[in-house]
C-alpha cells in the first residue's frame, strides 16, 4: 500500500506518533449517525485496529446522517457495510465486527478490558447506562456521546466531563439513574450540545424494548463523531508526547 495515505498526518503529528496511534485497539459501540463518522475519522487518522459493534441493518431513514448509509446499502448489516468502507480507506486496517446488541445480558461477550479505547455511541438509554458502568471499570480511555437529536446549531457542541455537563437532557437523566447505582470507577469525557429544543426534551426510551424516534441531521451527528475522534486523537498524541519527554 502507498504510504502517502498518512503523509499529511505524519507531517502534523510525526512518524513516531502515527506508529503509536496505529498500535492501539478501539471498540466502537453503535455504528449510526455518530459512531459511523467517528470510525471513519479514526481510520483516516491512522487507527488500524477497530471493532465495530451494532446489531442493526441500514434502512432508508439512515441515509440522511450515517456515513455508510446509501440506497445501495439499504438492508445490509451496518457493521459489514462500515467494515468494507473502512478497508477501502485503509486496506491494511484490522476491522472486526460484532453484529450483536450490547446489553446487560450480552456484555460479558465483549472483553472490554482488551481495548485501549472504548467509544459509546449507543442510542438505547439502558444499554448506554450499562456500558458506562462497565467501561469506567477498565483502564481504557472511554468517551461517550450524549444526545445529538433535535439539534441544529454546530456552535453549541461541547466536550466536557460527564458529571459537569449542563443543558443536556440525556446526561441529566443518566446521572439521575447512575447516582442510584454503585459509584462509577472514574469520570469520563462526553460530547454533548447545549442547544435547547423549543418543543421539549428529546424522546428517550423508558424500557429496554421501546424505541423512540427523534429528528436528527447529518452535520450534527457527524460533528459529534468528529469531536469524539478529535478527543481520542488528542489523547493519543499527548500521551505519546509525554512518553518521549
Amino acid at each position: 500500500m502507498d504510504s502517502n495515505f498518512l503523509y499529511r498526518t505524519e507531517i502534523l503529528l510525526g512518524q513516531n506518533c502515527v506508529h503509536y496511534i496505529q498500535s492501539h485497539k478501539v471498540i466502537i459501540f453503535g455504528i449510526g449517525g455518530v459512531g459511523s463518522w467517528c470510525a471513519e475519522s479514526l481510520v483516516r487518522s491512522g487507527i488500524q485496529h477497530i471493532t465495530l459493534v451494532d446489531y442493526d441493518t441500514v434502512c432508508p431513514t439512515n441515509i440522511n446522517r450515517q456515513a455508510h448509509a446509501t440506497h445501495s446499502t439499504v438492508g445490509q448489516s451496518k457493521t459489514d457495510v462500515m467494515r468494507r468502507r473502512l478497508l477501502d480507506i485503509n486496506p491494511e486496517a484490522h476491522i472486526d465486527v460484532i453484529s450483536r446488541e450490547y446489553s446487560s445480558d450480552t456484555s460479558h461477550e465483549f472483553s472490554l478490558g482488551s481495548y485501549d479505547i472504548i467509544v459509546d455511541a449507543i442510542d438505547s438509554f439502558y444499554n448506554k447506562m450499562h456500558l458506562i458502568q462497565q467501561a469506567t471499570q477498565t483502564k481504557a480511555f472511554f468517551i461517550s456521546s450524549m444526545g445529538a437529536a433535535r439539534k441544529l446549531n454546530p456552535q453549541d457542541i461541547r466536550v466536557g466531563d460527564f458529571w459537569d455537563i449542563n443543558y443536556c437532557f440525556l446526561a441529566r437523566k443518566l446521572r439521575k439513574k447512575l447516582r442510584k447505582q454503585p459509584k462509577l470507577h472514574r469520570s469520563f469525557p462526553c460530547v454533548y450540545s447545549v442547544e435547547q429544543y423549543e418543543s421539549g426534551n428529546e424522546l428517550i426510551e423508558e424500557s429496554g424494548t421501546q424505541k423512540r424516534v427523534n429528528g436528527s441531521i447529518a452535520h450534527i451527528t457527524a460533528l459529534f463523531g468528529f469531536f469524539m475522534a478529535g478527543k481520542i486523537m488528542n489523547h493519543l498524541s499527548s500521551t505519546q508526547n509525554s512518553k518521549t519527554l
